[in-house]
């Protein structure tokens, strides 16, 4: 198991740390409780994968669609107001996860079901006060 672990002001640094560690990888599933840093860590992978466009919370759309120019599109999914794992088929979500593209899906435990059996699980974590750590295969 690898991980990293980082402050608010070293997120960039761990975003890239991340993408080199996963290199090859595009589906990543994210799990962690309520404000453990889930979308902010995903803003600054984004960011390193080039998207210029401001990345949101997809927590109402359900997925939030980014270009990341020569890194290709990236799906940023956010699973917390699922209420049955089978509603994750109703917006064709093993479509986006076998495009080939980047995948973030945050509330990961909620879609299980769907989710592609090589992706990528991380944890992540508060140890401190503004201390995060990352933990993944």
């Amino acid at each position: 198991m690898t991980s990293i672990e980082f402050s608010l002001p070293e997120i960039t640094t761990a975003a890239q740390k991340f993408l080199q560690a996963t290199e090859g990888e595009k589906c990543f599933a994210f799990y962690g409780a309520m404000g453990a840093g889930k979308t902010t860590f995903i803003k600054a992978v984004c960011r390193a994968l080039g998207v210029k466009q401001t990345v949101t919370s997809p927590t109402f759309a359900l997925i939030n669609e980014y270009d990341a120019g020569e890194n290709g599109l990236i799906y940023h999914f956010d699973f917390y107001r699922i209420n049955k794992p089978e509603e994750v088929f109703d917006f064709g979500c093993e479509e986006y996860f076998a495009s080939g593209n980047y995948c973030f899906a945050e509330w990961a435990e909620k879609a299980e079901i769907a989710l592609p059996q090589d992706v990528c699980r991380l944890q992540i974590e508060e140890i401190a006060e503004g201390w995060r750590r990352l933990s993944f295969i």
